[in-house]
């Protein structure tokens, strides 16, 4: 996926957070942009040291990483967000992982096609 659909700094974060426009299940949360910030979709991650090990976390960030890549045809092309990974993540593969994260995104509304 490339870099400029992913939010660096954290003054945009803080914004997101502050905002609190959150849709989550029990293995991820999703916090959104009130507004259109961007002339394309941008995402963050984030992830807790009770998830696991840092190998662990890179392995969770990088699988979330390709399902958005693989979903960014139907994301809405103007919004922000930020993923949050709950440490009961650690248990879904990576197929199980990929339909949370997509009924969660359609939950939020922030996919365009909902008949994927």
């Amino acid at each position: 996926m490339n870099k400029r659909y992913r939010i660096k700094k954290n003054s945009e974060i803080d914004a997101i957070f502050k905002q609190k426009v959150v849709k989550g299940d029990s293995y991820f949360a999703i916090y959104q942009a009130d507004e259109p910030m961007s002339a394309h979709f941008r995402f963050a991650l984030s992830i807790g040291r009770r998830y696991g090990n840092a190998v662990a976390r890179n392995l969770a960030k990088r699988r979330i990483r390709m399902i958005v890549a693989e979903l960014k045809d139907v994301i809405i092309k103007t919004k922000m967000f930020v993923i949050v990974i709950k440490p009961t993540a650690a248990q879904l593969s990576y197929q199980d992982m990929r339909t949370k994260l997509q009924v969660l995104l359609k939950k939020s509304k922030l996919m365009e096609n909902l008949n994927e």
